[in-house]
């Protein structure tokens, strides 16, 4: 393991903030596959500039800097790719015996066409466990996304204006359109160690500290290690590590590991990769006989999904708002209800249920339910307000003192 790089050095190292985004945008043909640009020109005091060995046993790579492998992935352009990814999750949350996974699919399946098939209902599945997946894409127009199961399959393709899931086990198909052809389409949430490091490089500014950890093997390929650490109090994030291809510049690997220590509470790694073009035939698919097929809506507009990163949470909620900034930034919306929790025909004793599962507080918002995971916690006040972020009870407490 190579040493970290000390803030002292970091603070003294100084680089120009500003880089000509034209000049990369001309290497990056897909956006599909690339990290923003603007992941490049962060303040020089968030990212190590000094050079990490590697370790004995790890493979030999040239040296490079923070800030160099940040532009190696902001430049990278795989178009082309196929392989198996492994997904675990580990929130910490209760055992209820799958009731969790059941409440999320019929959470999104309301919200979806009724189908098995429905990336809406399906994918929920990945919140939890432990789970696998064959993926591959041939440029912006050509996705497949397969989760395997015990003795079934289900599968997400998108091949130019269309969009099909099929579900092998209910034998149910969900056919779409994507809304511009060779355009981002993301009826999935984000499956792969590059969707997963979009997002967390997005968030990386002076709150941050970034480094390079040395180098391992993933997937049979050499790989840099980026280390990005929270540099505020309050938040539940301890690390995040990025194994990052030497050659193509494509992340292989993202773990999360939470600020309490233990497992990771996300851990999404390529098991098998390859950079070949995959076979037309990838992306081919026909509804099998005897199918049962839904269309989508046609007064629905097709939808591109937040990411599981919390981007967009709560917008279009009543009353949704950030507060705070970094690591420590806190979603908050009114519900709506008053006794905090919901209740009603539609949820029956949904409310007394998983008020049963939190924890009663007070402060001077008044009184509230606690709810906490091993990442993101919440809490939802008596006149139903709520608030939720990758923060402390105490940090959850204090905003809602701040805003009564």
């Amino acid at each position: 393991m190579a040493p970290y790089e000390s803030d002292d050095a970091v603070d003294a190292a100084r680089v120009d903030a500003t880089r000509d985004e034209e000049a990369h945008a001309g290497r990056r043909k897909a956006a599909r596959y690339a990290v923003p640009v603007a992941v490049v020109g962060v303040a020089a005091a968030t990212i190590g500039l000094v050079p990490a060995l590697a370790a004995s046993g790890d493979p030999d790579l040239p040296k490079i800097t923070a800030q160099q492998l940040i532009e190696k992935i902001a430049k990278s352009d795989v178009q082309q790719m196929s392989g198996t990814v492994r997904i675990d999750t580990d929130l910490g949350l209760p055992d209820l015996g799958g009731l969790e996974n059941s409440l999320a699919s019929g959470a999104a399946k309301g919200s979806g066409d009724g189908s098995s098939a429905d990336p809406q209902s399906k994918l929920t599945e990945l919140v939890s466990g432990t789970h696998t997946l064959r993926v591959a894409a041939d440029g912006p127009e050509k996705q497949k996304l397969s989760l395997l199961e015990s003795g079934s399959e289900y599968s997400l393709i998108h091949n130019g204006k269309n969009v099909w899931g099929y579900d092998s086990k209910s034998n149910e198909v969900y056919h779409g359109t994507a809304a511009d052809s060779g355009t981002e389409h993301r009826a999935e949430p984000p499956a792969t160690p590059k969707d997963f490091a979009g997002q967390a490089l997005k968030s990386v500014d002076d709150t941050t500290s970034v480094t390079v950890d040395g180098t391992e093997r993933v997937a049979g390929r050499d790989a840099y290690k980026l280390l990005v650490k929270p540099r505020q109090s309050g938040t539940t994030v301890g690390a995040i590590s990025i194994a990052v291809d030497a050659k193509t510049g494509m992340p292989l690997k993202f773990t999360l590991t939470p600020k309490s220590g233990g497992a990771a509470v996300l851990d999404v790694g390529f098991a098998q990769v390859s950079f070949a073009k995959p076979a037309a035939s990838t992306f081919a698919f026909t509804p099998p006989k005897g199918a049962k097929v839904t269309e989508q809506k046609q007064d629905a507009a097709p939808r591109k999904h937040e990411r599981a990163t919390g981007e967009g949470f709560g917008k279009g909620m009543n009353g949704s708002d950030v507060l705070g900034k970094g690591w420590t930034s806190i979603a908050t919306f009114d519900t709506g209800a008053k006794g905090g929790l919901p209740a009603g025909s539609k949820t029956g004793d949904l409310g007394g249920f998983l008020g049963s599962l939190g924890d009663k507080v007070s402060g001077g918002f008044g009184k509230g339910t606690f709810f906490s995971t091993r990442l993101v916690n919440a809490l939802i006040t008596d006149d139903g307000k709520v608030y939720v972020g990758a923060v402390t009870k105490d940090a959850l407490v204090k905003a809602a003192d701040a805003r009564k």
